[in-house]
């Protein structure tokens, strides 16, 4: 399937749904908790070039903090992973990355890395199947645009997900001090 691949074992069922007549089928997965088998994917990884990132390959490199954010250059995702950034040598410290994880683009994400100096690399969920297959969609109206909820999770080595935050509000950022304590407490 290319560089887009999305594990089946994630959590779902399809629904019906009448619309003005019609039947609509929508894909309704639940949030990903604490506890769980973190979805395995592949999608394009933006880190100044673009490569092929698979979760599986990487959990070498636990914990994994994965920061899921709506929108590249907007106000609140731009703070948010510029204190990723700023932060990111103490989840180092304990041995883990940052990645992370937005509908943009790769190459969108390339040019966001290079204005905001980001020393990790970002996810390109371009066909929002990591949105989907963590239960983090927001949609934006009046076009129906389906983004990513902030959100955080932590994997560890065996794949599991350590820590879940959804953010209530697209500026909602998440605690820093309890991503980081999850991270310590997965390594």
């Amino acid at each position: 399937m290319g560089q887009h691949t999305f594990d089946s074992r994630a959590k779902g069922a399809k629904r019906a749904d009448i619309n003005r007549g019609k039947t609509v089928l929508h894909r309704t997965t639940p949030m990903i908790d604490t506890g769980d088998d973190a979805p395995d994917f592949t999608v394009p990884l933006a880190n100044g070039d673009v490569e092929s990132f698979t979760l599986s390959d990487r959990l070498d490199e636990a914990p994994i903090v994965l920061a899921f954010f709506p929108a590249a250059f907007t106000n609140t995702c731009t703070t948010e992973m510029c204190t990723f950034r700023d932060r990111l040598a103490s989840f180092e410290d304990v041995g883990g990355t940052v990645y992370g994880v937005s509908v943009d683009l790769p190459y969108t994400l390339n040019e966001f890395r290079e204005r905001n100096d980001l020393n990790f690399g970002l996810l390109s969920d371009e066909r929002r199947e990591l949105i989907e297959a963590y239960g983090v969609i927001d949609r934006w109206e009046p076009r129906d645009i389906r983004v990513a909820k902030r959100a955080v999770f932590v994997v560890d080595a065996d794949g599991r997900i350590t820590y879940a935050w959804v953010g209530d509000t697209p500026k909602q950022e998440p605690d820093y001090e309890a991503v980081h304590g999850a991270a310590v407490d997965a390594a």
